[in-house]
């Protein structure tokens, strides 16, 4: 167990928001009020159903501020908010990229979710590269990216490691690396477990921003959320 094995808490004078990322693993109308237990300002989560098209009431009344993307209206990439908090889609083109949504929160930073469909970092890689003039160190990026830099061929065009180098060219760093102290693809602590086996976990979502705006993360509990998706909630605070 490492010295950061608990999230960091660093005490300042501005405002801190809350954002977490989770991919559902679907039926996020009947999950949603667990991951709401934690007050966050944003939530981005992945393979939730569009809240404009469900029948369920009190999910739309959730979703009242919401940025929905995706082709089938069961699984798409969805990005919640307060009632307080101002979205404004960007509208960064994503072509035939699947899934990423930009926008621009409380006119302060852009956050960009995240969930790399096949082939996974090459979609993210070719997406980063369409937009990386707009890209800059006061931005959030997170979600299921389905990569990890262990499974980097340094024969491969868009890589892992090819992201990474790039996204610090704009002073942005992995949260969790840069919280746990650990090496790319050394993980210790795992985003996604293989049909929910705890001995097949996998670090594969991630969360990138500027060092001195992270305050907190952490991985949440894999023994309360594997009952409701393969995937573990990341939890990120900043300084806003």
């Amino acid at each position: 167990m490492h010295i950061f094995k608990n999230f960091i808490n660093i005490l300042t004078s501005g405002d801190i928001m809350k954002i977490i990322s989770w991919n559902c693993n679907g039926k996020f109308r009947e999950k949603y009020k667990e991951i709401k237990k934690y007050d966050a300002d944003i939530y981005v989560i992945q393979e939730c159903e569009n809240p404009q098209t469900t029948s369920n009431a009190d999910y739309k009344n959730f979703a009242s501020n919401c940025i929905w993307v995706g082709k089938n209206n069961n699984k798409g990439l969805g990005i919640f908010a307060k009632a307080t908090i101002k979205l404004k889609d960007n509208k960064w083109k994503s072509y035939c990229l699947k899934y990423f949504v930009s926008v621009r929160v409380n006119n302060k930073f852009n956050l960009l979710g995240v969930w790399a469909c096949d082939p996974y970092i090459e979609e993210y890689y070719i997406y980063q590269n369409i937009h990386f003039s707009k890209y800059n160190k006061d931005m959030v990026i997170i979600g299921d990216f389905n990569s990890n830099a262990k499974w980097d061929n340094e024969h491969k065009e868009r890589s892992h490691g090819k992201v990474l180098n790039e996204l610090k060219q704009k002073k942005l760093v992995s949260a969790y690396h840069s919280v746990y102290l650990e090496s790319q693809g050394f993980e210790t602590e795992n985003t996604f477990y293989l049909y929910r086996h705890l001995n097949r976990g996998y670090h594969i979502d991630h969360c990138f921003a500027a060092k001195d705006k992270i305050k907190k993360y952490e991985i949440l509990d894999k023994n309360e959320w594997l009952s409701m998706s393969d995937h573990i909630p990341l939890l990120l605070e900043i300084d806003d």
